[in-house]
């Protein structure tokens, strides 16, 4: 599996740790930066994940920023990404079960450091159901 990670500055240091854990489970990652903690603009990171999933570079996208929501919002204006703000692992659970989700988005400033590897950790766990769910994710209008 290949994973592509992108960040700005308030979700700099959760990327990093995220890595870390990746790398860890034996995933590759495709690191879009930012590289530091200096204010940057997020939509600049966020895109460069949201092509790699698209182009079929990595299987799946992680991003982050203070909120979560300008990551997301930013990875779901391209076409063939489902980007999912998770802040809890029940919800990144539901984001690939019922949703088939391709892209996690993460509140940097509103979960703990740990939180950040649980989020993910249920994410990676987690597989799309089918079913009901994809005549409903089959409804989400490409572009």
């Amino acid at each position: 599996m290949k994973i592509s990670l992108g960040a700005d500055h308030a979700g700099y240091k959760c990327k990093e740790k995220i890595i870390d854990y990746l790398l860890k489970r034996g995933i590759e990652v495709i690191d879009r930066g930012t590289n530091g903690l200096k204010s940057v603009d997020y939509p600049d990171y966020i895109h460069l994940v949201a092509n790699d999933v698209e182009q079929c570079r990595a299987d799946l996208g992680i991003v982050s920023c203070g909120s979560g929501n300008g990551a997301a919002m930013t990875a779901n204006k391209h076409p063939l990404v489902r980007a999912a703000l998770a802040w809890t692992p029940e919800l990144a659970i539901l984001a690939r079960a019922h949703n088939d989700s391709n892209v996690l988005s993460i509140p940097a400033r509103f979960v703990s450091e740990d939180g950040w590897l649980d989020i993910v950790a249920a994410y990676l766990d987690a597989r799309f159901q089918g079913g009901r769910h994809q005549r409903r994710v089959a409804k989400i209008p490409l572009g």
